[in-house]
């Protein structure tokens, strides 16, 4: 069962703009928060950007400026939208969806996608 699936990679040059999109099959109600991370070949896995349930969110240094993170009203879509995009930004971008599930306090789990490939070369 795929629980969260990327899309909207590609090859771009720099300077240039993608927006990645997520979808998760995870309820909307257990969802507390969604993440875009991202890992280049040779390198650990970074986060990237984050959105909680009531919308706040927070960039990596080096994104600031140039990422924007949001979702759908449903809740379920997350999307990055990559703008100025430099050969730095070259990685698998992983979508994460974090959810609390279960009686009482729940349990708490994370679900990740296969990831998109962006490349920014010219």
């Amino acid at each position: 069962q795929v629980h969260v699936e990327e899309s909207g990679g590609g090859l771009v040059q720099p300077g240039g703009s993608l927006r990645l999109s997520c979808t998760t099959s995870r309820s909307a109600s257990s969802i507390i928060g969604m993440n875009w991370y991202r890992q280049a070949p040779g390198k650990e896995r970074e986060l990237v950007a984050s959105i909680a349930t009531g919308g706040s969110t927070n960039y990596r240094e080096s994104v600031r400026g140039r990422f924007i993170i949001s979702r759908d009203n449903a809740g379920k879509t997350l999307y990055l939208q990559m703008n100025s995009l430099k050969p730095e930004d070259t990685a698998v971008y992983l979508c994460n969806v974090r959810t609390r599930e279960g009686k009482g306090w729940g349990s708490i789990f994370d679900y990740w996608g296969l990831g998109t490939q962006v490349t920014v070369s010219s």
